[in-house]
Parts: structure tokens; sequence; C-alpha cells
């Protein structure tokens, strides 16, 4: 029985991504949304199945959904976008019958706040140390330098090195900061599919030989049992279904401990994907009900990523509300 998926973000690495690994099964019929009338995800599925949706933080953003699972006869629901996923892990049942293909609103919630994911991981032993900016860090005897970050937000915005104390009080209190202690080495990110259960399924780390934009846009895929093991602690941690990206990095000791956890798709996704395990199929499947493998192998493999064009038609282009575009049309 085919079933009917909406991908939304399709703007996104991520958003493509998960689109050209579900066009391969013939037994999805995939549609694609975003914002933005020139977000290339859109144009990989046919005309009929192009979507405009307001943003994420919108008021209309869940009921422009839920209308589609109507109108559309949705089954799956699969969003690449943080405040989207928020937004709709909150109001599931309006978007019924469609499934929501994320996890729980607690897990997204404790992801993406920092000091909430450490505290909730502190049992693992992969955590460091990490408190608020001001009384609680002044507290602390540190080995500077330290990090200082927003507890919430994604990527390197708003990251700061501290040099010494002075540097530390003189933080902001007002930006939501955390400290943490700093981690020299080498950063990991392992993408991390688990079942129904919370069992981790495939445990896949990657190194950023070079990023962009926070994306990975050239690394390889790793064997080492720390790494992948490391994530899956974390993952059962914070009571992960689905998939979930899990930052690393080596601390001063050499030990791979948490940096963030990413709990949606990530942009360099297309890497795991050729690795041997195609984590966005099994994600529908997972969600949609349906069997996945018990565990699942990957192959060591790099990968470099290159800018690639989709032609249209002028008529063809979607004209959205919400485009940086609007104005010069």
């Amino acid at each position: 029985m085919t079933a009917r998926v909406l991908v939304t973000g399709a703007g996104g690495p991520a958003g493509v991504a998960v689109i050209r690994s579900l066009l391969r099964r013939s037994d999805l019929e995939v549609f694609a949304a975003d914002m933005d009338g020139w977000a290339s995800g859109i144009y990989l599925v046919p005309p009929t199945h192009r979507r405009l949706v307001p943003p994420g933080r919108d008021d209309d953003f869940v009921p422009a959904i839920a209308r589609m699972v109507a109108d559309d006869e949705l089954d799956l629901v699969i969003s690449t976008v943080d405040v989207e996923l928020i937004a709709l892990a909150d109001r599931r049942d309006e978007i019924a019958p469609a499934v929501l293909a994320a996890p729980s609103q607690e897990t997204l919630a404790t992801a993406l706040d920092k000091l909430l994911l450490a505290e909730r991981c502190e049992a693992t032993g992969l955590t460091p140390r990490t408190v608020l900016a001001g009384p609680d860090a002044a507290r602390v005897d540190w080995e500077f330098p330290v990090f200082a970050k927003p507890r919430q937000g994604a990527g390197s915005r708003g990251v700061r090195l501290v040099a010494d104390r002075a540097a530390l009080e003189a933080l902001p209190l007002d930006e939501g900061l955390i400290v943490q202690d700093y981690l020299p080495g080498e950063e990991y990110s392992v993408d991390v599919i688990a079942d129904a259960t919370g069992k981790v399924v495939a445990a896949v780390p990657r190194t950023r030989a070079r990023v962009d934009s926070g994306v990975a846009i050239a690394g390889r895929t790793v064997h080492d049992d720390e790494l992948e093991q490391a994530a899956a602690s974390i993952a059962k941690a914070i009571g992960l279904v689905g998939v979930a990206n899990v930052q690393l990095r080596r601390d001063r000791a050499g030990r791979a401990v948490l940096l963030e956890v990413n709990p949606r798709f990530p942009g360099a996704l297309p890497l795991t994907i050729a690795a041997g395990v195609d984590i966005p199929s099994l994600v529908a499947d997972l969600f949609l009900g349906r069997e996945i493998p018990a565990e699942v192998p990957f192959r060591e493999i790099a990968s470099v990523r290159f800018l690639e064009d989709v032609i249209l038609e002028i008529d063809d282009v979607l004209e959205s509300a919400h485009a940086g575009h609007q104005e010069e049309l």
C-alpha cells in the first residue's frame, strides 16, 4: 500500500536529502513544502505535489499543515526544521490522522536546551561541566579557557571563548548563556536512529572536515566503538525514538564527550545514506508502523559537496509571501 508523505523545510540540505531518499521508494508518494517559493527541494517532486506553508512560528503553521493532511490525504509528516518540529510536536493531535515523524515533545525540549540536555545526560559520564553564566559559573574552579554559548540555539551562533575569570565575570546575564569546559579535540557528528522501544538501530560517526554555515560539506564515516557507544548512550538518556544527530568532541584527556544534540535530520545526511544507513527511509517505515531492522551496518566512505542547480520554467516558480524575492517580483 502506498503511503503519502509530506516533507517540510524543503529548502535546506536536510530537506533535500530526505526528499531524494524517499523518492527512491515506489511505495511512498512524496509531497514537498517550504515557506519560500525558491526552495530547491520543492522542485524535486511533481508540480501537483509542491506546497507553500507559513513560517514555523506563524499562528497558522500547524492549521495549514492540518489542512494539507486533509486535502492531500497524508499519512506521514516529516519536518526538517527545528522551529516547525517544536510547533508540530506540541500539537500532534491537530494533524491526525497523519503521524508526525519526530521524537516526543519531551525529548525535543530536552535536546534543544543545552542545560537540560547536560543535566539529563550527566549520569552517562559523557557531559562536560555545564552551568548557567553568572553566580553558578563564578563558583566553579574552571581550567581556562572555557566556552560560553546560548542555552538554546543551533550551530556555532553566539558561541564565544572565555579566556580568563575576568572575561567570565563580564559575561552578559540577559542572553541565557551557559558555560562549559573547553573541548579542544576533534569534533564528530553521529547520526542516530532508534526504534519504537528506544533501541539504537544505527549510530554512524562522521568527521567534519569542511563546514559551511554549520553544515559539514566534506567528511568521512568512521568505525569507532567509543563514538558509537557514546551516541547510543546519549540517545537512550533522552528517550530518543526516531532520528537525531549527536555531536561529540574530545576533551583535554582525549575522551569523546557531548557537545549537543540536534533532534532532526542532519544536513550532511547524504554521506550516512551512502554509507548504508538510509535514515529517512527507516524513519518513514518506523513511524508508519512498519518493521525496521534490528541493526543496520555501515561502511567507511567519504564525501565532498558541490553546488547543484535545478532549472525551471519561470511560470513554475511558486510565489510566496515569506520569501526575500517577493519585493523584487
